[in-house]
């Protein structure tokens, strides 16, 4: 089940994250490698995530690969090495869109996000149409923490051209 999409302002944000190209197959291992790695990484440097860990998407080939970066949200930004980066999720205009349920439904609540937009004349931040400015889905849930996939809970939002 999602919320209907609405229009927000969302500040700066830093993260740390890592990148890497996968299938949709691959997503959910690649998922809990890399976040399991980097709050490991975070705890070791003395670093509090400062929100919910988060995918965000670069590139969409949905019959082949994606190439995403799997982050965490930090206080400020941190150094980079050879397998983690700094990054920063722009401020802007997103449209926003809250789903409660398994990860399984993320793929039609994506496309919701992706109708309202459309119906509502909103044109989102990309280059070259195939480069998101900023796609994300925000996991607001630990499912470690909460079993029950009905109860789940994931932001998606998508960076809009201001206009």
């Amino acid at each position: 089940m999602s919320e209907q999409p609405r229009i927000e302002h969302k500040e700066e944000q830093p993260y740390v994250g890592i990148r890497t190209s996968v299938s949709m197959q691959e997503l959910a291992g690649a998922a809990e490698r890399h976040f399991a790695e980097l709050f490991d990484w975070l705890q070791a440097q003395g670093i509090t995530a400062s929100g919910a860990p988060f995918t965000r998407y670069l590139r969409i080939d949905m019959d082949h690969e994606l190439e995403i970066e799997l982050a965490v949200p930090v206080p400020s930004a941190v150094p980079s090495d050879d397998h983690r980066h700094a990054g920063v999720l722009p401020p802007g205009r997103y449209v926003t869109l809250r789903h409660v349920g398994p990860y399984d439904g993320l793929v039609s609540a994506n496309a919701r996000i992706q109708a309202w937009a459309r119906e509502n004349g909103i044109r989102w931040q990309m280059t070259d149409e195939s480069l998101w400015g900023a796609r994300v889905e925000r996991y607001l849930t630990d499912p470690s923490r909460e079993p029950d996939p009905s109860r789940w809970e994931t932001e998606l939002a998508y960076l809009a051209i201001d206009e």
